[in-house]
């Protein structure tokens, strides 16, 4: 019997990702980070042949495919769902204001990444076809985004309290993936504060074995 001929109550949930994604990063790390089991789907959304919007009508990845076969998306959404079904390391804290500066961390990483897919995205298309206004554009709310970060990471070692949460796990998988698309532009030179934290939190397994690939 294989997977999809299981009772819906005890099918493996899945993740429906691409490896490139920040997004879908943020969510393997998070599952990796609470030990939960899953199945990884890859799929491109950009390919003619993908599957996704038969999962989210939107189009987009990560999607997460529940036991019952039911979907979860964006990524706050998956990784809010994930935090609260597993004991391990809570990584949104309970605490009102502490889950509000944690979840402004995250918005504020993943309006990076929006950014920045955006303009890869840009510079993927003719080049006669490009804008240099709107490539200027995404690439000055990613810069201006990094200099806040900077700033309020200061000479903490996590974004939020004392201990590792869903904040430094939303600005790795940023860091990470400008790093991945956008080698020319040295973010480290100009955010050596950042540059430090990526280095030491990529030691983290659950970084280590979500390197985009």
């Amino acid at each position: 019997m294989n997977n999809d001929d299981k009772p819906a109550n005890i099918r493996k949930m899945k993740l429906i990702a691409s490896l490139t994604s920040p997004f879908a990063r943020k969510v393997r790390i998070v599952a990796a980070e609470k030990h939960i089991e899953y199945e990884l789907i890859i799929d491109i959304p950009w390919e003619p042949d993908t599957k996704v919007p038969n999962y989210n009508p939107l189009g987009k990845v990560p999607v997460w495919v529940q036991e019952d076969g039911k979907t979860l998306f964006d990524s706050r959404v998956i990784v809010e769902y994930l935090d609260s079904i597993s004991p391990v390391g809570h990584l949104i804290p309970t605490d009102p204001r502490t889950r509000i500066a944690v979840k402004r961390w995250e918005a504020l990483a993943d309006g990076i990444s929006d950014a920045a897919v955006l303009a890869y995205l840009e510079l993927n298309r003719p080049e006669p076809r490009q804008s240099q206004e709107w490539l200027d554009r995404q690439m000055g709310k990613v810069s201006a985004s990094l200099a806040i970060m900077g700033t309020d990471l200061g000479t903490k070692n996590w974004c939020v309290g004392e201990s590792f949460s869903l904040a430094d796990i939303a600005v790795g998988c940023t860091l990470g993936y400008l790093d991945f698309r956008f080698p020319d532009i040295d973010w480290r030179r100009d955010q050596p504060i950042l540059s430090e934290f990526y280095d030491r939190i990529s030691q983290r397994p659950s970084f280590k074995d979500t390197i985009p690939a």
